[in-house]
């Protein structure tokens, strides 16, 4: 039962899950922050689609956590909470983003983000019964300015990229890129310096 690895610790799940420590995903308040956020990506996709651009973008605003001067987000777009994901001014998001923003994600300015992205800060523990338990956790993932994540390319958990880094299509970025680079391949490699 997962209440035994709680004992002698007050705070709530939600509390355990923003500071970044294991948790279960039963907290009252996260899923009426999840709740919200359906409902406003499925707003922004419809405005996107039927209404005027201004009005998709005060959507878009009032579902993520910061939204750069001419960022611009191509629906549809996935979030867990939608409040954990900053994105940076002039960055392109291109259709299908997956930002699983149980922990922060921050995107830099002048970004480029291809189709079918997916940035996980959701873990799991490799014990086989505390998954049982449905024992949970997060880290947080950057990406600096001026970064491109070509199509498909999947950023783990706890990752960093560097300013200006380059990683190419389908890419499955397990660690740090440092800036300046381009790195391919799963799991992601540097292949030389830009």
């Amino acid at each position: 039962m997962a209440a035994g690895y709680f004992a002698g610790d007050p705070r709530t799940s939600r509390e355990r899950m923003l500071a970044g420590d294991l948790y279960v995903a039963d907290d009252p308040q996260s899923a009426r922050i999840a709740a919200r956020a359906v409902a406003l990506t499925h707003a922004y996709h419809r405005a996107s689609v039927d209404g005027p651009p201004a009005a998709a973008r005060a959507i878009l605003a009032r579902l993520l956590g910061s939204l750069g001067e001419d960022a611009v987000v191509r629906p549809p777009l996935y979030v867990d909470y939608g409040e954990h994901l900053h994105i940076g001014a002039r960055t392109f998001v291109n259709y299908h983003l997956t930002a699983l923003d149980v922990a922060p994600i921050h995107i830099g300015a002048d970004c480029q983000l291809g189709p079918n992205v997916q940035l996980l800060t959701a873990t799991h523990p490799i014990e086989p019964q505390q998954r049982r338990d449905k024992l949970e956790s997060a880290r947080p993932i950057t990406i600096a300015d001026n970064v491109w994540l070509a199509g498909g390319v999947i950023v783990c958990p706890g990752v960093t990229i560097g300013e200006n880094s380059v990683v190419g299509a389908g890419a499955v970025v397990t660690r740090d890129i440092p800036p300046d680079v381009l790195a391919v391949g799963n799991p992601a490699r540097v292949l030389r310096q830009i």
